[in-house]
Parts: structure tokens; C-alpha cells; sequence
């Protein structure tokens, strides 16, 4: 049995879609899902990774990440420690089932995570084939991190989310993953909704009252009640399967006669 360190939340997540559950030795502070992980040691928060903490675990490998910037610290670490590791960049969405093939090829499971490839694109397939086609795009405007501003640019998963779901990123003509704006310039582009996750922050520590009073946004439909979503980030800000949940939950908001509500326990 192989002994493998996950840090980031999305790798676990991986991991133990792979069925590599019970090979996971270690994870980061914000791995929180599945339940399961929560028996875990504990490795640092997951752009400050303990390499004591992780030579300690004896792993024959890491699965680390770059999808959140600051991270390519750890791959330092790994590096001069020289500590066997492989790093996942999914920066659009096909790079999600893409990523379950290459952690299942060095895990040894790569029929199961081309199996499991095959279902996450089949999902997608048949929530584009049930969105409207008869009604206007809805804009979209992501909120990633309030202060500063930072919103998801052209080459994000969140850009193709916001297609998949028949909308527009308002922010998805940007050049980049990650792009740092202004509530001004927010208002400028005019979205129809507000989609709040903010990475690494729980959902019920978001409040909607201040996003709903920002001086700029006073009166623009964007900034009502009803047009202003808080998301659970670990559907949105992770490049794993879970991503499916958003969308399908997504779908929903946006859709109500058409979709039902996602399933957070089977993303798959």
C-alpha cells in the first residue's frame, strides 16, 4: 500500500474519488471533505505547508497543486527536500477530469479514474443539453475575495461554469486566471447576478448584508436581494469533482423549473 500526502483540498478531494482514501497519510489545515479526512494529520494551511510535518509521514509521495497563487512555495520545499511529488495546474475545466487520470495513473488506478474522466464529462454533457436556449444569457459576476477584488478572468474553470450553465462571466474576456478590479468597474459591466465564494472562507462567515450595501452597487439589480448568491466556495474554488455540485446548484439558482438541486454527497 502506497503512502501519499495530499496539500490541497481539491488533491484530497481526488483522492478519494480514486478510492485512495485509506492511502491518504496526511493533508492540509483546509481539507474539510469528504468526513472522512477529519481522522487526518494535519500538515499547515495549504500555502504553507510543514515539510517537517511531511518527511515525518514517510509518504512515497505528494500530490501538491499550483491552482491558487503562493503555492509554488511548497513545490520549492518538495523540491529540496527532494520528496517525490506530483502537482496538478487545472486551470479550465478540462483539466478537472484530465487531473483524475493523472493521479490515478500514479496511484496505479488509471482504468477507475478513466472511468471516473468519463462520468464527469458525461455530467457536463447532459446539463449543457438541458439549459434554455430560449432565454436571454444571464452575466455573471464571480467574487472570489472582496478587498482587494479579485474575480476569475478568461482562462479560469469559472469562465466555462458560466457557459456550461448558458451564462457570461463579465470578467471572462480578461486575460488570466485571476483578475483585480474594483466594485466600480463590477458596476460597470453590468451583471445580472452576484456570485459569491470567497476561497478558503465558510459560507456562513460570508455576510450578505455588506455585499448588499456597497455604496457603488446602490439600487443596480445586481446588488438586490434575490440577485445576490453566497456559494459554498469548496463547490466553486476547487478544481475537482465537486465542481459538478456548483454547477448543478448553479443550474438550479438560475433555472428553477428546469434543474433541481444538487446533490452535495454524489458529485459524480
Amino acid at each position: 500500500m502506497q503512502r501519499i500526502v495530499s496539500i490541497c483540498p481539491s488533491n484530497t478531494e481526488i483522492l478519494f474519488a480514486l478510492g485512495l482514501g485509506d492511502q491518504v497519510v496526511g493533508v492540509d489545515d483546509y481539507s474539510d471533505w469528504p468526513e472522512a479526512v477529519n481522522e487526518l494529520p494535519r500538515l499547515g494551511p495549504d500555502l504553507n505547508i510543514d515539510i517537517e510535518k511531511v518527511k515525518a509521514l514517510k509518504p512515497d509521495w505528494v500530490l501538491a497543486s499550483l491552482s491558487v497563487p503562493g503555492m509554488e512555495k511548497n513545490i520549492e520545499k518538495l523540491e529540496r527536500e527532494r520528496i517525490p511529488h506530483v502537482v496538478l495546474y487545472p486551470d479550465r475545466i478540462e483539466g478537472i477530469p484530465s487531473d483524475l487520470v493523472k493521479v490515478g495513473r500514479q496511484a496505479g488506478v488509471e482504468y477507475l479514474a478513466r472511468l471516473l474522466a468519463e462520468k464527469f464529462q458525461s455530467r457536463l454533457d447532459e446539463i449543457k443539453t438541458r439549459v434554455p436556449l430560449n432565454r436571454p444569457s444571464p452575466r455573471l459576476y464571480w467574487e472570489w475575495w472582496p478587498k482587494p477584488v479579485f474575480t476569475p478572468g478568461k482562462a479560469n474553470w469559472l469562465t466555462d461554469v458560466s457557459q456550461i450553465v448558458g451564462g457570461i462571466n463579465v470578467f471572462g474576456d480578461d486575460e488570466g486566471q485571476a483578475i483585480q478590479t474594483d466594485w466600480d468597474e463590477v458596476a460597470r459591466r453590468r451583471p445580472d447576478f452576484t456570485l459569491v465564494a470567497w476561497t478558503g472562507v465558510p459560507i456562513h462567515r460570508v455576510k450578505k448584508s455588506l455585499i448588499l450595501n456597497r455604496p457603488p452597487w446602490k439600487g443596480l439589480p445586481f446588488a438586490r436581494e434575490e440577485r445576490v448568491h453566497i456559494l459554498e466556495e469548496g463547490w466553486y474554488c476547487r478544481p475537482s469533482q465537486r465542481i459538478l455540485t456548483g454547477i448543478q446548484h448553479l443550474a438550479h439558482l438560475l433555472y428553477p423549473d428546469v434543474f433541481h438541486e444538487a446533490d452535495p454527497d454524489n458529485p459524480l
